[in-house]
């Protein structure tokens, strides 16, 4: 009992302490819905691993910028991965490749040059941060976040719903491409775009999300709330929108705990959406019998 009552006082105290730690908290609840919406989407098209295959190109672009010495990277990062974001989509379109493959390539290719890149500056002395810190940080996500400043949370919210209207004008045509590409290309619908816009749109969640859960990170956002969803509700509206509310409450509770017990923000977040999906997973069970 003391040690909860400790925990509150430091989340009184921190809210007190830093207003910034308010602009983390909307961020994150932008990102939440986010990543939820087209979570949806993601997982029923078997295209969930974009997600963490564009966070690994982001930690790429971040490093690459931060080397290059530019004190505000999000537009360099944002434009590399949606770069990225594109060329997988072609090369999945296209084919000697194969999308697992490409995506394999790329993520794990743009993550070890990441690191190589910010390891050699680090002893020319080109980067003189904290090579070991600043690399888990952004791997991970760390309590630093949490000073954001009043630009970047309006940055972050302006992206965000960019995001959210996109997806609302285009939910039709979203709809459509998930379930049969086929029959959307036959009654009008250029899939192919569709497809596009939506590399683009998982992209700017990946930039925006990173100083808020850390890049390898990122997928859980995208698609635990998703699969909780689907293990209650069957239609593709009453999934995304259960999707968004859940991710809203986990990202908020894992936020606030992470504040109380001066834990990883990301890591907490993650970890009780995987206590939120067992729940669904139950609940889903009982309601369904052995279906």
């Amino acid at each position: 009992m003391n040690s909860f009552s400790a925990a509150i006082t430091q989340l009184i105290d921190t809210f007190e302490a830093f207003p910034t730690v308010t602009y983390a908290l909307i961020v994150g609840i932008f990102i939440a819905v986010c990543s939820s919406l087209l979570g949806v989407t993601l997982v029923l098209k078997r295209f969930s691993f974009i997600g963490d295959g564009l966070s690994h190109v982001a930690f790429g672009a971040m490093t690459f910028a931060t080397v290059l010495g530019f004190l505000d990277n999000t537009y360099i990062t944002l434009g590399l991965t949606i770069f990225f974001a594109v060329l997988l989509l072609r090369t999945n379109q296209n084919a000697k490749i194969k999308g697992d493959a490409a995506i394999a390539m790329i993520s794990v290719g743009s993550l070890a040059l990441g690191y190589l890149i910010i390891n050699i500056a680090t002893k020319l002395n080109i980067y003189t941060g904290n090579l070991s810190g600043d690399v888990c940080s952004t791997l991970f996500g760390s309590m630093a976040f949490t000073l954001i400043q009043r630009n970047e949370a309006i940055l972050c919210i302006v992206l965000s719903l960019i995001v959210i209207l996109a997806f609302i004008f285009l939910y039709n045509k979203i709809f459509a491409i998930t379930f049969d590409e086929d029959f959307a290309n036959a009654t009008g619908t250029n899939a192919n775009t569709y497809n596009l816009i939506l590399a683009i749109l998982i992209a700017i969640i990946v930039v925006i999300s990173m100083k808020f859960v850390g890049s390898l990170l990122i997928s859980a956002l995208v698609i635990f709330p998703a699969l909780s969803a689907m293990r209650i509700f069957k239609s593709f509206f009453s999934v995304t929108v259960f999707s968004v509310i859940l991710s809203t409450f986990c990202t908020t509770l894992g936020f606030i705990l992470s504040i109380m017990y001066s834990t990883p923000a990301g890591s907490t977040i993650v970890a009780v959406d995987i206590i939120a999906f067992s729940v669904c997973f139950v609940i889903g069970k009982l309601a369904g019998g052995n279906k």
